[in-house]
């Protein structure tokens, strides 16, 4: 199914499915064991124009939208999810500078990151404060023209790595989430330093680390937006970035049902597709990938087409596409059995990385949360 997709994304698809298979797919299964983080792919994929595909043309990039970043993630997540993983937080690190920066802000940080001269991380969650960003205990006290920044962040990716850092601090502890402040912080700041790189179950090339700020002082010029926004700016940028997350679910789905056939069509396998209960999985396994795709491609074309209302959409986007990816590497080890346990067939690391799909940008039961209320507000305003 070609989705409707316009010639300029055909070929961007199928320029990012022959860069995943050229570059990413010969390293994968190294970075992965090795826990390398992809620093030279980045750079690579920032000369050959992905970095800045969703930032401004005024700014370095191709001026694209989420429907562009969505195809690529799809074909990076269809050979390896960790690599793809650090490659789309730099989107998540970014769409707060493009929609809530300042031209100063967007002139310094977005062309650097455009061309993968840095790299960026986006630090919201925090030891006591996933989903619930109204727990966050970073503070940022105002002195003069700086704030003090003081709390630990946790689980971020591109943490240590980044050159750049959207940072989500308490201003006023009394408001709640209505007291938070979005911040642009430098990896050379005094007082920021980072921990160890976690290791992880899946995506294990991505770096993730705890991010500490003692006595962080931030310039008030690198605030995004105003003080007291930081919460509309994470909600916004989420709205923004699920797609992608959609997009890696869908691809992780496609890679797995990939081996599955590539399996099933080898000689010795090959009578194993006359069993009706093989054929049946797989044509189970393939309408879903469709499905999730569908349901993508279409939340990121109403996005670029200028829908505002898209919370709910990008909330089911990400939810049903992350579960179809745990779901099809599931069933795709199934039907391999033990050969689907060795990673010499590749199913059990799709499977590893399907599970934080379902995690990162909001867990999946927090999505559901936002499409239930979403969807009560809607019918309750009807009735009245």
């Amino acid at each position: 199914m070609n989705y409707l997709l316009t010639e300029a994304e055909i070929a961007l698809r199928n320029k990012a499915r022959k860069f995943a298979l050229e570059y990413i797919a010969p390293v994968s299964k190294k970075y992965d064991e090795e826990e390398t983080f992809p620093g030279d792919l980045l750079k690579l994929m920032g000369k050959e124009g992905y970095l800045g595909l969703f930032i401004p043309k005024e700014y370095g990039g191709s001026g694209g939208g989420v429907m562009d970043l969505s195809l690529v993630s799809e074909e990076f997540s269809r050979v390896c999810c960790g690599i793809s993983t650090a490659y789309a937080a730099n989107a998540l690190a970014t769409y707060p500078i493009i929609l809530f920066g300042s031209h100063e802000q967007k002139t310094k940080y977005l062309v650097p990151v455009a061309t993968g001269e840095i790299f960026a991380a986006f630090g919201l969650t925090e030891p006591n404060a996933g989903s619930d960003a109204a727990s966050i205990q970073t503070t940022a006290t105002r002195d003069g023209d700086h704030y003090i920044l003081n709390g630990t962040k946790q689980w971020i990716t591109n943490g240590g790595e980044a050159g750049v850092y959207t940072i989500f601090a308490s201003t006023d502890r009394t408001r709640g989430p209505r007291g938070l402040t979005a911040f642009i912080v430098d990896k050379d700041t005094p007082g920021f330093t980072y921990g160890k790189k976690e290791d992880k179950l899946g995506i294990r090339c991505s770096s993730t680390r705890v991010l500490m700020f003692e006595n962080c002082r931030v310039p008030a010029s690198n605030i995004l937006g105003k003080e007291g926004q930081g919460f509309i700016v994470a909600m916004r940028t989420f709205d923004k970035t699920r797609p992608g997350v959609g997009a890696e679910g869908v691809g992780i789905a496609q890679g797995a049902l990939d081996k599955v056939m590539h399996f099933l069509q080898s000689s010795q396998k090959r009578e194993f597709i006359l069993w009706q209960s093989i054929q049946g999985k797989i044509a189970e396994m393939a309408t879903r990938v469709e499905a999730a795709r569908a349901l993508t491609y279409t939340i990121a074309k109403m996005i670029d087409g200028g829908e505002k209302n898209v919370s709910i959409l990008s909330a089911m986007g990400k939810m049903y596409a992350s579960e179809t990816a745990t779901e099809i590497s599931r069933q795709g080890m199934e039907i391999l059995g033990e050969f689907g346990t060795s990673r010499n067939y590749g199913l059990e690391k799709f499977l590893r990385d399907a599970k934080i799909t379902e995690i990162y940008e909001g867990t999946n039961e927090i999505q559901r949360e936002i499409i239930s209320l979403g969807l009560i507000r809607e019918y309750c305003k009807k009735e009245d």
